[in-house]
């Protein structure tokens, strides 16, 4: 039985006429596709942004396929740039959405394979149909956090946005200087500030205006670094971020690494089980296993990769501040005396046990077998 054959007995035995939509996103335009699974697909253009006009291109639909009174609309479109404002306004419109994640859209296995908005839109409505029929896994759909819980995420990403231009004007500082002969350490740092008054009347005057540019886009990152911390520790000290609190108590996790966690995996999306924790992360193994051949490919790496690297990096520090625990004693044991390959794939592991264990130290008030916590003040 084929998509559209399967969506018309599906809507035959439903009280309401079924619409599918699916939306190609580009800064420019939206490519919209449109059917009923028994004729053939419209497909209008709207200037990207314009609900209007795609609200027209859905009762054009409308007419066409002849559906009068009670109409389902059931809509798509992939993650992306426009990120998920469009799928809460097309709930408050009355039109089901589901946003897609893309890499989890099949594609032509044939080596060359043509590829354009046209052909993506119209494969976008084939799936979503096949969704509807009854083929849940035909795609992985998002999921969507809430407006706060979207907001919430804005510091610690700004952070590292902030992190990354610190680090660019203290290489560009650094460069000018050699160029020059000059060579200093800690830039922007202590003391920098005396080096530079001292030294800075050698170089050239271009050179020095440059540089003395660059010092203050680095005194400017610096600042607004300083100021999100603190509001981020204010927040914290008056018991505005219960869970972020909850995660410093543990020994080798900070507070940049625990309000991370919290925003990017713990806070926003309730976990059933260990597996979905793992599958969130993309630390699920992927192996590969046809006919004689048996390969493990590695993780998955199909997660958030903001939590995957943190806790990458949190398992080094859990091996170094909780050296008694019981997931520490379990990485020396099996990892730590086999080379540096065998301790990186060891690390992974680590990582994802320490995943599963702060989700059920939130969830169930389960302290990390083994684990300290630190000590409190007052």
């Amino acid at each position: 039985m084929n998509a559209p054959e399967t969506a018309r007995r599906v809507k035959d035995t439903s009280t309401a006429a079924e619409l599918y939509m699916a939306l190609e996103l580009s800064d420019a335009k939206w490519l919209v596709y449109l059917g009923d699974g028994a004729r053939a697909p419209s497909h209008y253009a709207v200037v990207a942004g314009d609900k209007l006009r795609l609200l027209e291109s859905i009762e054009k639909a409308k007419r066409r396929c002849g559906m009068a009174g009670k109409v389902v609309v059931r809509s798509c479109y992939e993650a992306g740039r426009d990120g998920f404002w469009l799928h809460r306004w097309l709930i408050e419109q009355g039109i089901e959405n589901i946003v897609v994640d893309s890499a989890s859209i099949e594609v032509n296995r044939r080596r060359r394979r043509a590829k354009t908005d046209r052909l993506d839109g119209a494969k976008l409505l084939s799936m979503l149909m096949r969704y509807y029929a009854g083929e849940r896994r035909v795609w992985s759909v998002a999921h969507v956090p809430t407006p706060e819980a979207e907001d919430a995420r804005r510091a610690h990403r700004e952070l590292e946005r902030l992190g990354t231009e610190h680090t660019a004007h203290t290489n560009r500082i650094g460069s000018l200087l050699v160029l020059h002969g000059v060579r200093v350490n800690n830039i922007g740092g202590r003391g920098w500030q005396r080096w530079w008054e001292e030294h800075s009347g050698k170089l050239a005057p271009c050179l020095r205006a440059e540089i003395e540019r660059e010092i203050a886009r680095l005194a400017l990152v610096k600042a607004q670094i300083k100021a999100i911390e603190d509001e981020q520790r204010e927040q914290v000290a008056a018991g505005a971020q219960p869970q972020v609190a909850q995660l410093v108590r543990l020994r080798a996790i900070g507070l940049a690494s625990a309000w991370v966690l919290s925003k990017e995996l713990f806070g926003w999306r309730a976990y059933r089980n260990r597996r979905e924790v793992a599958g969130s992360l993309g630390l699920a193994p992927t192996p590969y296993d046809s006919g004689k051949s048996e390969t493990e490919q590695g993780i998955a790496k199909a997660g958030n990769k903001r939590a995957r690297w943190l806790l990458v990096e949190l398992a080094w520090s859990w091996l170094r501040y909780q050296p008694n625990s019981a997931m520490s004693k379990w990485f020396n044991e099996r990892f730590a005396g086999g080379g540096k390959r065998m301790r990186r794939i060891g690390i992974v592991a680590l990582a994802r046990r320490l995943a599963i264990a702060l989700w059920r130290y939130l969830q169930f008030a389960e302290i990390p077998a083994g684990a300290e916590l630190k000590a409190s003040r007052g």
